[in-house]
């Protein structure tokens, strides 16, 4: 008797969800966009209440795409970009509006943490260092400028731990989310700690429960099964971080296996059991967390830049409305209609760079005040320059922390695999090869991070006897060998992209000081 699964995703810009087979087939699919809030400079936030209403409606698609009866799903895991962060009262009801991954605000709170507990001690626990978006920091932020509301918070979560609240009624934390909570969470223990909770002024009764990514937390209640169709019953596993969903579901499930996203935000994970590497020098410019993969023994660092995808899509939506429009009108991706222009320039734009930090940026710079910026510009270039030098902005990014690993020595197997967002671009992917030096794959099947919640979901309730299921259905398709004119090329332009940012990185700082007047 067939089994099937259904995994959901909510990305930072959209939310997927999937059905699959024991046999692996995706058999439903469905996606929703939803907006960003920017209401103030710093600030990126989502609608809560719609994160429910959006999994709804996407289930109920994905259920019936797949034309199958929701009582024969065996088992539901979601997943999210991370941090985030959710908070509900009593009645599951959100508090505020989430934060998403971009938002930037609570710098004067990071002050506070690094004058009155210190940064290497939250370092020496948490294996990440101190900014000011994992979700503890956020919650200082709450508890200073809305006291009200906070005390009213009965759960921190993240939003696919709201979303699994509000299909089982129960609060839980997996272990691959727990990090980005930060602050006082022991990434080597599993736990969070508690002195350093109540040095910060944080209850731990707020926080969720800890469990394995592995973990079956509950099951569908009856109340959610009337609002989503689903069955009441079905086991609903702990979930995971997205982007360890779309590695998971592409067949990185061994030490050393490298994967990219280039979704709302550029990454790469690597994962490793190396603790060492994660406490070193190096590390502490890197973000790290529990692997889905024996979450409770494995590792995996992700380098990340906060406006990846994003940043394209940017330019789509700010300064492409004629390409919006053909999309419209023809049905002609507005992307592919970039990725044209963007073909007709040679490596290096014609001589334009671009700081692509549009919200900040994270690793390995850490910079909450960067932002972006456009050198070179002459009146020779086109709007195509502009999308191939942000391409490249972005490949920089990530290989700035990518040199960094290579130099430290942590294992890694190539090729490097392109999985969701931006990798459908052969040009982006062209140029990452170039930069990085490293042959890529693509995955052929990209349905992402949902697939690898139903692989999760499977393996959770026993459907699978371990992820190496992934394995044997990934298919990897054209392969790319890095061009070494090309990334000589880069070379000479990364060292200039590097200091370019030396020499404006303290009149950013100036430019906020001017945005707070």
């Amino acid at each position: 008797m067939t089994s099937y699964l259904l995994g959901i995703d909510y990305g930072t810009g959209g939310a997927k969800a999937c059905v699959i087979d024991d046999g692996g087939a995706v058999l439903g699919f469905a996606f929703e966009e939803y907006p960003f809030i920017h209401d103030q400079p710093g600030w990126s936030e989502h609608d809560a209440e719609r994160y429910w209403q959006v999994a709804c409606r996407l289930i109920r698609a994905a259920v019936a795409e797949a034309g199958i009866h929701p009582a024969a799903l065996r088992g539901i895991a979601v997943s999210s970009a991370l941090p985030s962060l959710v908070m509900v009262d009593r009645e599951q009801r959100p508090i505020q509006r989430a934060y998403n991954l971009m938002d930037r605000r609570a710098t004067a709170e990071v002050e506070w943490l690094k004058q009155h507990v210190g940064e290497e001690r939250i370092f020496q626990v948490s294996g990440n260092r101190l900014e000011d978006h994992p979700a503890l920091v956020n919650l200082l932020w709450e508890q200073r400028n809305r006291p009200d509301s906070f005390r009213r918070i009965d759960k921190a979560l993240t939003i696919d731990g709201y979303i699994t609240l509000k299909l089982t009624g129960k609060a839980t934390l997996h272990y691959s989310g727990a990090a980005f909570y930060g602050v006082a969470y022991d990434l080597r223990r599993r736990r969070f700690d508690e002195e350093l909770l109540a040095a910060i002024g944080i209850d731990p009764a707020i926080l969720p429960d800890l469990v394995s990514c592995e973990a079956i937390v509950g099951e569908v209640t009856a109340e959610a099964a009337a609002a989503t169709g689903l069955a009441p019953g079905i086991p609903v596993a702990a979930g995971q971080v997205d982007c360890n969903a779309g590695w998971v579901g592409a067949g990185a499930i061994g030490v050393g296996d490298i994967q990219s996203n280039l979704g709302t935000v550029g990454n790469f994970g690597i994962i490793h059991k190396d603790v060492d590497f994660i406490f070193s020098e190096v590390g502490r410019s890197m973000i790290h967390c529990a692997y889905t993969v024996d979450s409770a023994e494995t590792y995996v660092t992700i380098p990340t830049t906060t406006t990846g995808g994003q940043s394209i899509r940017y330019l789509r939506d700010a300064f492409s409305q004629w390409e919006v429009e053909t999309e419209r009108v023809l049905g002609v991706s507005s992307y592919d209609l970039l990725n044209l222009q963007a073909e007709k320039t040679p490596p290096g734009a014609d001589g334009l760079i671009i700081l692509p930090y549009l919200m900040g940026e994270r690793t390995p710079i850490w910079d909450v005040q960067a932002r972006g910026v456009i050198f070179g510009l002459s009146l020779n270039h086109t709007k195509g320059h502009i999308v191939r030098a942000m391409m490249e902005a972005v490949a920089y990014a990530m290989y700035d922390s990518y040199q960094l690993i290579r130099q430290a020595g942590l294992p890694i197997n190539f090729p490097m695999v392109l999985n969701e967002g931006g990798a459908v671009s052969k040009l982006w992917r062209r140029i990452i090869a170039d930069v990085f030096n490293v042959p890529l794959v693509l995955v052929k099947r990209r349905t992402g991070a949902p697939f690898g919640n139903a692989v999760l979901a499977g393996v959770a309730t026993g459907v699978f006897p371990d992820f190496g299921v992934t394995k044997q259905w990934v298919e990897y398709v054209e392969p790319m060998e890095p061009d070494p004119a090309n990334h000589a090329r880069y070379m000479e332009y990364f060292a200039l992209y590097k200091q370019l940012y030396a020499h404006v990185k303290e009149d950013f700082q100036a430019l906020a000081r001017l945005r707070e007047r």
